[in-house]
């Protein structure tokens, strides 16, 4: 045990098994809590090693009533739905609900840097991750993207700072905000978790929510939705633009990029860099690194120590590369460009992706649907491609998805595109389409879940398939 934890002696519940719920079964017996894990999946399909886990109680294969027996605080992964009936239990019962990141930000002595939005997040996340460690900080990087942090606490100094991508699942039982809290952006996504746009909007305003004056609110300024959120901020507001001349933040000028207000010099607009500087496609990446630069110039107004100087972002954003899964080139065989957006899991995520090319298309679409709206990214997509292949659920034949109906009200022919059963296929049917010239684009637009464990195995086994061909 590391010294006396306010969770010291206390019997904590971790719902669910995963990244987040494991990384908790291992941080919470150091500081003394009695640990009781539940998952409805069984030790086989999880994998488990009890042995790794000296003290531990499991429950697994559903959620009996007795993991809530003495329980005095429910954490709560990610990925569990908070509707399960033995949740609501736990709420009649009072038991207070809270999750990894809650956790480690009432415990961090560092100042937290926290990023969210619909889009962009993990991008974002490793480029200010970048830009602040050449700046001479020692940098941890984690939350929704990689290491959970939590195990990390004890080595984790008052000089350090940290960097965390927060997802609306995480935010939506977080009561504390970040010392710096950047949004992104905000459109419809994960309907199928929070219900409707406006829950799901207002768990992501949670890394806003908790601020106090000295603190430092950065958000996107194309985004409509995120700066509504103008009113909300308590602290220092920063904003960051493709197209507005914001007073304090970052913005694009012409053919550069530019930063204003940052604590770390004067108060007038300094250049960053060219836009031809920056190795991402699309416009949808110049905002993602607009918006790094907003936070890591701004980000001394929060910690009382130097921000970062606009050479050093210079330097970081010419070397800075594509993060897995977002845009990521795989090959070109035969004159044909192959791309791998897995990330994109929602139709405005492949609606930037489409803009982001002006090559012919041969495009991959599908999986599974989140109840979003899928006109504008269909409309998009029948401009820029030449063909559409719709694989996984959304491709099977039987099932009238929106997309497969939103084809047929839209009368495409046959000869524009494909329904394939899976993955596998759809890469089969793209190499036999596509022609020297043409990018083959795996932007789906739906989740993985049909067919895949996350965004990240559906690239994964997308980048094999291409090696093979």
């Amino acid at each position: 045990m590391t010294g006396r934890d306010q969770l010291t002696g206390k019997r904590v519940v971790v719902f669910g098994f995963g990244r987040q719920g494991a990384a908790l079964a291992r941080w919470l017996p150091t500081v003394g809590a009695e640990v009781v894990v539940t998952d409805s999946r069984s030790a086989r399909q999880l994998n488990l090693r009890r042995r790794d886990y000296p003290g531990v109680r499991f429950y697994l294969g559903g959620h009996p009533e007795d993991v809530l027996i003495g329980a005095r605080l429910i954490c709560v992964s990610g990925g569990v739905p908070l509707d399960l009936p033995i949740l609501s239990l736990a709420r009649e019962r009072g038991v207070p609900f809270t999750n990894d990141a809650q956790l480690f930000l009432e415990r961090c002595p560092a100042p937290v840097i926290g990023i969210t939005g619909s889009a962009g997040k993990t991008t974002t996340t490793a480029l200010v991750a970048k830009i602040v460690a050449n700046s001479g900080y020692k940098v941890w990087l984690g939350g929704n993207i990689g290491n959970p942090l939590i195990e990390d606490l004890p080595r984790i100094k008052a000089d350090h700072i940290v960097v965390m991508e927060l997802s609306s699942f995480q935010l939506e039982l977080m009561r504390q905000s970040p010392r710096v809290a950047a949004l992104l952006n905000l459109t419809p996504n994960h309907l199928d978790r929070h219900g409707s746009f406006e829950d799901y909007a207002s768990a992501k305003a949670n890394i806003l929510r908790y601020q106090r004056p000295a603190d430092v609110a950065v958000l996107g300024w194309d985004s409509p939705a995120s700066k509504a959120f103008e009113p909300a901020v308590v602290g220092e507001l920063l904003a960051f633009s493709l197209y507005d001349m914001v007073p304090h933040g970052a913005f694009m000028l012409g053919s550069r990029l530019l930063v204003a207000g940052s604590a770390s010099f004067d108060m007038n607009p300094h250049v960053v860099c060219e836009r031809d500087d920056i190795r991402l496609r699309g416009d949808h990446n110049a905002l993602n690194v607009l918006a790094a630069c907003a936070i890591t110039g701004g980000m001394g107004l929060a910690i009382d120590r130097p921000g970062v100087m606009p050479e050093v972002m210079r330097a970081t954003i010419r070397d800075f590369q594509p993060v897995e899964h977002r845009l990521e080139k795989v090959r070109t065989l035969a004159g044909v460009t192959w791309v791998n957006d897995s990330i994109a899991t929602a139709p405005e995520r492949l609606l930037a992706a489409l803009n982001s090319f002006d090559e012919p298309l041969v495009l991959l679409i599908g999986g599974a649907d989140k109840d979003l709206p899928w006109e504008a990214a269909i409309q998009v997509a029948l401009s820029k491609a030449k063909h559409i292949i719709i694989f996984g659920k959304a491709g099977e034949k039987q099932v009238a998805t929106k997309v497969a109906k939103l084809l047929s009200m839209l009368r495409v022919s046959d000869d524009q595109f494909t329904r394939a059963p899976d993955l596998e296929a759809a890469v089969a049917r793209a190499a036999e389409v596509a022609k020297a010239g043409d990018v083959v684009l795996l932007s789906p637009g739906g989740t993985s879940y049909d067919a895949y464990a996350d965004f990240a195995e559906r690239g994964i086994h997308f980048r094999q398939l291409v090696s093979e061909l």
